[in-house]
């Protein structure tokens, strides 16, 4: 066997071979005994065949919280490389019918482990994608509710990711950083210390992954969010959603009431950027990662100037600017732009859309989506 392969399951099993984190986790991981009970699954799993021996087998995913603002599109992007029937969405709400029709989804609530594995078992997933989570301003309105997702969640995806030898990714955010962080630019290694439940949740995460991996060799990959844009998903709850509705409202009313002051820089990202970064993080060999937890940056701008570049296609859009004190309180103890130089030098990232193209193409996106659901246009 070549240094550094990776053999578990059945294989490991035959010829006396385990990876680092089954091998330890044998002789010394106080995991979890649950009794597994048949459970209808979707239409999609009937399809299939699966062949032990082939090496090559695609990754079988499971995406949790799912029908958030990141799910359903990255499941797409997967389903175009491993085939619709390997990735599973799943989430605690109803889908609506076009997610529903589009490939394999599943009810999964995090909190619940014994459904969880069940899930994980039954599906041989080998990729778990770990999108559950309350956001920043959310988190703040209920603490104990936010703890109880974004802390008992991830400890239960987090010792099933290591009792079955799964590649675990679990998004972190800008929200993991603190006022006594550097902010222009915060690295990669830094004092983070957040004031949110949700930052404090996600540093936690960090090193609770980090600690798995160099104890029991856990495959655990992080990356450190922007604020995403997209226009297919409402904003959830975070302190950069206003780069995401002030594009709706464009295009609608065209007035946007912003939450934050007109010089608020923050750091963010074209949705597809942040899919694209996601993929290629998972698909990167291990050999090549020196780090655990990642920066992933695209561009840094206020709402001043994401109205200023709006403008330019639509000269009618006015802003008025009404600060909310939690939000703009969080705001000001982010920083105001990434070093993602470690990402770019191991596995190559690199962000397609600047300011100026992801002003253009979301307008374009919103203005058909609109048309096509019967919406006038402003």
């Amino acid at each position: 066997m070549q240094p550094g392969v990776r053999v578990c399951g059945p294989t490991a099993a035959l010829l006396g071979l385990f990876c680092r984190g089954c091998l330890s986790r044998v002789r010394s991981y106080p995991g979890r005994s649950f009794s597994s009970l048949p459970r209808q699954m979707s239409k999609w799993n009937s399809q299939e065949t699966y062949n032990p021996r082939c090496p090559q087998e695609n990754p079988r995913v499971l995406i949790t919280g799912g029908l958030g603002q990141l799910g359903v599109g990255l499941a797409q992007m997967l389903r175009k490389l491993y085939g619709t029937e390997n990735v599973i969405l799943s989430d605690i709400k109803k889908p609506p019918p076009h997610v529903f029709a589009s490939g394999p989804f599943v009810y999964a609530d995090v909190l619940d482990y014994k459904h969880l594995r069940e899930l994980i078992v039954n599906n041989r997933i080998t990729w778990l994608v770990h999108y559950s989570a309350l956001l920043s301003a959310v988190g703040e309105a209920n603490v104990a509710l936010a703890r109880k997702i974004n802390i008992t969640g991830l400890h239960n995806v987090l010792d099933l990711a290591l009792e079955n030898c799964l590649r675990l990714f679990v998004p972190s955010t800008i929200g993991a950083f603190g006022p006594s962080s550097p902010r222009d630019p915060a690295p990669d290694l830094c004092v983070q210390r957040p004031r949110t439940i949700y930052g404090v949740s996600k540093v936690h995460g960090e090193l609770m992954g980090e600690y798995l991996h160099h104890k029991y060799g856990l495959d655990f990959r992080c990356l450190r969010y922007p604020g995403v844009i997209s226009v297919n998903t409402p904003p959830g709850g975070g302190t950069t959603d206003y780069a995401v509705q002030i594009f709706h409202d464009a295009l609608s009313t065209g007035h946007h009431e912003c939450y934050l002051r007109p010089d608020t820089r923050l750091p963010m990202m074209h949705i597809a950027d942040c899919h694209r970064a996601t993929v290629e993080f998972m698909q990167a060999p291990e050999c090549q990662l020196s780090l655990r937890t990642y920066n992933i940056a695209a561009m840094s701008f206020t709402p001043e100037e994401v109205a200023l570049e709006i403008r330019k296609h639509l000269p009618h859009l006015r802003v008025t600017y009404n600060p909310d004190t939690v939000r703009q309180t969080i705001a000001d103890s982010w920083p105001v732009r990434f070093d993602d130089s470690n990402a770019r030098r191991d596995w190559g990232w690199e962000p397609a859309f600047g300011l100026e193209g992801m002003v253009s193409d979301l307008l374009c996106s919103i203005r058909d989506k609109r048309t096509n659901e019967g919406f006038t246009v402003s």
